[in-house]
């Protein structure tokens, strides 16, 4: 029946097209419900060794019954059908409708419709569909907290009942409740297969996610399955991090699908009793993103180098960014804020932002930071920011902010004494996985990214219309820079003190706050050379391990111009793995490390995870740094292009936007490039004034010139590159 519904709905609107129904429609739902909803499913799968193993902060959940309304003004009669995930209540202009009705008619005229649905397992959604009566994000949401305010939380009515802007994705299909959402699956076979004891071990050629299925089982007896992202891992079936153990008692074979997905390159399969399968697949599970970005150049090994970083970030790409895909699979804003900035260079796939930081934040009231990590409360900030200065989307920012503000408000609340943050009972302060890294006392990398967060505060609240807030927040934060180099700059250094202690800066110097001052412009001229010279190139600093910090320590050196010295490292860190069979890349790395040291972490001889979203950085770096694009204003209505080379002898690629791809070609004698979007401006360093058909080349200082970048039209300029094009 439903199959017929589907099918008579898809051709009335083949046949009939805008006539027929002249807007689209998608499920709505209280804005951030279904995100937590969903992030509370996925989260809540992780088992290691078929133990369930629940995440270790407070878990929201959505809010049971919410009223949805929006008014209409129709030109003429319209009928309009609901689709309801819930039990639900039907009015218009303030006039009940007996029952659940499935189909309603609304007259000529100004109306009011409003849907109030109660679920308590699932998110209360909605789907309506008529001409122009259409559910869709302009809809209002309440959840009947006696507050009327409008989107951008200004008050507007006074009935007492709080409405924002509805939440939506693109679920435009009536017949699929938003709650039966899958990620799509694929069959994949092993490209190898050996017998080991009772059964056999198998070979998927590379680090994947999925089901793995089972075809014609049979018997009485046990079967064991231990999954490995390495041979090692796999043959261990007392030490691997996760398997699944089934009970058979099968007189006719069937083949058998296993409930949760897994991790893994190998398989092993073991048998007991009289238990037997014809052969074990798999079904590959992924995100259906589009491959929008690329990267290619005159070096092989940067090649595979960004190949496997793209496979591993799509990896971890699932209905959240997460972490890593066979340990933890949770959504650790650390990990993901690395990941909104990959993905701007990758896919552009704005939607899983939005939902992950709408997952990541909860709901109020605020107990306890984000991952109950305080500098990761501190990313999700920036990473709002990133995300409008990188698609223009005012509205998102307008809807969440309400929900910044009592995060900062949390923070604001935990100030010592002197007006700085440092450890409290509750409190994890991360920073990066390495050995005598000390946490105690007022870390400096602490404050510096609570200075950013401030004026992440203070532009958000502009685009909310929030004046009030938005001059508090900056004052807080020049206030709050102010203090951090009156505090910690150590002159004699030239460097940022890692903390202080007893109200007194220490002499230890590391790279964090260091290198996170450098890309945020927090220094000046002389104190950026000073730090570049005696931090981020001084071997004496303790060195970093973690790809999920030298990110941030390469994009600081990027920052300065040192693109040729960064090649070197990414070939180094990153192509280190890779000769070590790789293929993913990992979340962490130690050179110095042999053979299975490299896969042992916890104290756990294989919990390291070999395919971690910080380990993709190159995304990133190629992108933005080499590739050189990055929007100037929201939404790249206008943006700069300033490719480097850095030692290669030619590089091309695609940088996507949320108008289209960015085109660029550079070599040491020419540069090529198209745009499909806003006003770009091509910077380049050049030994004579270079040559472009079509445009103007104007002199900005000696031997650097900028050219203009039509939307839609294609430039070739010849020009002659400084060594090394640094």
């Amino acid at each position: 029946m439903k199959l017929r519904i589907y099918l008579f709905l898809a051709v009335v609107v083949s046949l009939f097209g805008e006539q027929a129904y002249a807007q689209k429609a998608s499920w709505i739902w209280y804005p951030g419900d279904f995100d937590i909803y969903m992030s509370n499913v996925m989260q809540n799968r992780r088992t290691e060794r078929g133990a369930f193993f629940p995440v270790f902060w407070k878990m929201d959940s959505h809010y049971v019954l919410v009223d949805f309304h929006k008014e209409f003004d129709l030109a003429e009669a319209e009928e309009v059908k609901l689709y309801v995930e819930g039990t639900y209540n039907v009015k218009i202009d303030g006039q009940a409708i007996s029952g659940f009705p499935k189909t309603i008619n609304i007259p000529a005229g100004k109306h009011k419709l409003s849907l109030k649905v109660y679920n308590q397992a699932r998110v209360p959604a909605i789907f309506v569909q008529g001409k122009t009566v259409v559910s869709d994000d302009t809809w209002r949401s309440t959840f009947e907290d006696k507050e009327w305010i409008d989107a951008s939380g200004k008050t507007s009515d006074k009935s007492g009942t709080t409405f924002v802007s509805a939440g939506s994705w693109n679920f435009t299909d009536p017949l699929v409740v938003p709650s039966s959402f899958k990620l799509p699956v694929t069959p994949l076979s092993a490209v190898k297969t050996e017998k080991v004891k009772n059964g056999s071990l198998l070979d998927f050629g590379k680090e994947t996610f999925g089901f793995i299925k089972v075809h014609g089982l049979k018997g009485k007896g046990k079967m064991n399955i231990y999954y490995g992202e390495s041979r090692e891992e796999a043959l261990s079936t007392d030490k691997c991090e996760t398997l699944d153990e089934l009970d058979l008692d099968l007189s006719v074979k069937k083949d058998s699908v296993m409930p949760l997905s897994k991790a893994f390159r190998y398989v092993n399969a073991q048998y007991g009793g009289s238990v037997t399968a014809d052969s074990i697949s798999m079904l590959y599970e992924y995100a259906p993103v589009t491959e929008r970005g690329s990267f290619t150049s005159s070096d092989q090994e940067l090649n595979k180098i960004y190949d496997v970083a793209k496979y591993t970030f799509h990896l971890n790409t699932r209905e959240f960014f997460i972490d890593g895909i066979k340990r933890d699979r949770w959504v650790w804003s650390g990990d993901a804020y690395q990941s909104y900035l990959m993905n701007y260079y990758s896919f552009f796939d704005a939607e899983t932002v939005k939902r992950t930081l709408w997952a990541q934040r909860g709901k109020d009231p605020v107990t306890a930071h984000i991952n109950t990590i305080m500098d990761y409360s501190f990313y999700w900030f920036l990473g709002i920011y990133d995300y409008y200065k990188f698609t223009g989307d005012k509205k998102f920012v307008q809807d969440i902010y309400p929900r910044m503000q009592s995060l900062m408000t949390y923070i604001n609340g935990r100030k010592n004494k002197d007006g700085l943050l440092e450890w409290m009972p509750g409190d994890w302060i991360f920073i990066d996985w390495a050995d005598q890294l000390s946490k105690e006392g007022e870390v400096s990398f602490e404050q510096l990214l609570y200075a950013r967060s401030l004026e992440t505060m203070a532009l958000c609240a502009r685009l909310a219309d929030d004046q009030t807030g938005a001059a508090q927040y900056g004052k807080q934060a020049g206030e709050l820079k102010k203090k951090l180099f009156d505090l910690y700059w150590n002159e004699q250094k030239q460097a940022l003190a890692h903390s202080r202690i007893d109200g007194k800066a220490t002499d230890n110097v590391t790279r964090y706050a260091n290198m996170f001052g450098i890309f945020f412009d927090y220094f000046n001229a002389d104190q950026k050379s000073g730090v570049k010279k005696n931090v981020l190139l001084n071997d004496r600093i303790a060195k970093i391990t973690t790809p999920y910090m030298r990110f941030y320590e390469l994009e600081a050196l990027c920052a300065m111009g040192e693109q040729s010295y960064v090649l070197r490292e990414m070939k180094n860190y990153w192509g280190g793995m890779l000769k070590l069979g790789a293929t993913s890349f990992w979340e962490e790395y130690n050179p110095d490390k042999k053979g299975v040291e490299h896969l042992a972490m916890y104290g756990r001889p294989f919990g390291k995870s070999l395919c971690h979203a910080w380990g993709a950085s190159p995304i990133y770096l190629l992108g933005k740094y080499y590739l050189g694009v990055q929007p100037g204003t929201p939404g790249y209505e206008t943006y700069t292009v300033e490719p480097n080379l850095g030692g290669l002898t030619w590089m091309e690629g695609k940088v996507p936007t949320q108008q289209g791809d960015i085109e660029l070609y550079c070599s040491r004698k020419e540069i090529k490039i198209k745009s499909a979007v806003g006003i770009g401006t091509l910077r380049l360093k050049s030994k004579s004034k270079p040559v472009v058909s079509g445009a103007t080349v104007n002199l900005l200082s000696k031997g650097i010139y900028e050219i203009t970048i039509q939307k839609g039209k294609e430039y070739l300029v010849k020009y002659s590159a400084v060594a090394n094009h640094n």
